[in-house]
């Protein structure tokens, strides 16, 4: 594809599994992407911009620390984006909310709610606007689909982080960007366990295709992995 009229994407926590995957997955499609990591720990995404230098690249960014993500804007604000991912979660384990210490609740809602979005605002003006922001959200995020209850906090970590992003859709009625709210289905990986039904190649070209998919439609879609509207 000519240099001209390759599309970039900035994938945020790029360095394993679901943001790895969704990296590649871009390169293949012949995007230039810009992934981030945390730390100076070599990755599997170091191993991938080695392989294809002339479409990936590596950026350091602890988005839990607005300097640093303050830091990133400054390095790409040269660089106009048609894909802004941000990939990031932790889950620490599934405690009924009464018996959550207080630093476990800070630090899932900030790592899962609180440092996304500030990502989004920070980074969001590098978008273009025919492009599109999106942010990995979850099933457990939908208040009407739990109905079995359990993994309380990171159940609530992602319905804050839809409402935060409603929040932010709302302010911008008229912003003719793509917003998404992604859903990739339950996945085997660290976060996700081994009792997961989907791989992580199963999982990942559906969230390509369906993000493809809604290009160009401007709003916010809270959608999984094979296309369909995920209930709030």
């Amino acid at each position: 594809m000519p240099e001209a009229t390759r599309r970039t994407a900035l994938v945020i926590g790029a360095s394993r599994t679901l943001g790895l995957a969704l990296a590649t997955a871009y390169a293949r499609r012949g995007w230039d992407v810009i992934g981030t990591v945390r730390g100076e720990q070599r990755t599997g995404l170091h191993d991938l911009a080695d392989s294809d230098p002339d479409h990936v690249s590596v950026e350091s960014v602890d988005m839990t620390v607005p300097e640093q993500v303050a830091a990133l804007r400054a390095r790409l604000a040269d660089r106009t984006l048609d894909l802004l991912f941000v990939n990031a979660a932790v889950t620490r384990g599934d405690l009924p909310i009464g018996e959550v210490p207080t630093d476990m609740f800070t630090e899932v809602m900030t790592t899962n709610a609180l440092s996304p979005m500030r990502l989004v605002e920070t980074l969001g003006p590098l978008v273009a606007p025919s492009g599109t922001i999106g942010v990995m959200s979850s099933s457990q995020g939908s208040v009407s689909l739990n109905t079995r209850g359990g993994q309380d906090l990171y159940r609530a970590s992602k319905s804050a982080l839809n409402q935060l992003m409603r929040c932010y859709a709302a302010r911008r009625p008229d912003d003719p960007r793509t917003l998404l709210l992604m859903d990739p289905g339950w996945v085997r990986t660290e976060l996700g366990g081994s009792q997961a039904p989907l791989s992580v190649d199963q999982s990942i070209p559906g969230v390509v295709d369906t993000i493809e998919a809604h290009t160009g439609r401007p709003g916010l879609h809270y959608v999984n992995y094979r296309g369909e509207t995920v209930p709030w």
